[in-house]
């Protein structure tokens, strides 16, 4: 394992410990905000801009996201979304012991294999390939262009049957998937700095659908959805379409096993136990 994996790997650690302090800060300004709405951007934004109490998470997540650039230029993209994914699990343990209130036992679970899963991530880095691919570009946007789709089509028909605060969550994160791969590829250079663009894109629909998310669900429930699928998805098209080398043999495996347990984690924490569950404002 190279030097600039292991200093990749630390700014990913710290780069999600901002973002999801970032996320609890903007759910509690956004949850005291009047209605907003995709059918007034204008009117919501302004909303947004206005307080300084969810301008000061935006500001967090911003500097999350430098952070998580940084890591990218130097680690490969599927172990950096694992320390995202696994992330999440730290937060919500300590989230909750500050908030005076006990863990769940979905809760509870999801915080053990998001913990497990970073041990093992540390374990199979002895085995190397840290460093990213670089993929085909028709792959790359084949990817994106589903995620999109798939997208549009959740916010379309499952708000419905699954409300609509879950479906701005799993939309949104299909969004942020779409900006962090695009952030991987960007920091490529030469022609691929045009994925600015679909990072520009993928990051601006994701942050509006979880404010609106945030205003009818808890900050867990809907952080962690978006979570999981804005760090599962980048995982799988690490693997799939950025040529991503995975280590042979038990290193392998190993790893496999700790994306699988962040993903894992990261789901059961979107779900937490209805007695456990935050307060929604």
């Amino acid at each position: 394992m190279s030097l600039h994996t292991v200093v990749g790997l630390i700014l990913a650690l710290a780069s999600t410990t901002l973002t999801n302090i970032a996320y609890l800060r903007e759910h509690d300004a956004a949850a005291a905000l009047p209605v907003l709405s995709m059918r007034r951007p204008l009117h919501s934004a302004r909303l947004l801009l206005e307080d300084r109490s969810w301008m000061l998470g935006f500001a967090m997540e911003t500097g999350g996201f430098l952070l998580y650039a940084a890591a990218l230029a130097l680690a490969s993209l599927a172990l950096v979304q694992t320390i995202g994914a696994g992330g999440i699990g730290v937060l919500a343990y300590l989230s909750a012991r500050l908030g005076g209130r006990r863990l769940g036992r979905r809760e509870l679970g999801g915080v053990i294999l998001s913990v497990l899963g970073l041990l093992a991530l540390a374990v199979s880095l002895a085995g190397g390939s840290g460093a990213g691919g670089k993929g085909s570009t028709a792959g790359i946007l084949l990817w994106l262009g589903a995620s999109v789709g798939a997208a549009l089509l959740v916010l379309l028909v499952a708000r419905k049957l699954l409300g609509f605060a879950v479906a701005a969550a799993f939309a949104g994160g299909l969004f942020f998937s779409v900006g962090d791969i695009s952030t991987k590829v960007a920091t490529e250079g030469g022609i691929r700095v045009l994925f600015v663009l679909t990072l520009l894109l993928g990051y601006t629909a994701g942050t509006a659908l979880l404010q609106i998310g945030y205003q009818s669900g808890g900050a867990l429930t809907v952080a962690g959805l978006a979570t999981l699928l804005t760090n599962a998805l980048p995982i799988a098209a690490g693997t799939v379409v950025l040529d991503e080398p995975v280590p042979p043999g038990a290193y392998g495996g190993l790893r496999v096993l700790a994306f699988a347990a962040v993903t894992i984690g990261a789901f059961l924490l979107a779900r937490p136990d209805a007695a456990a569950a935050p307060r929604s404002a």
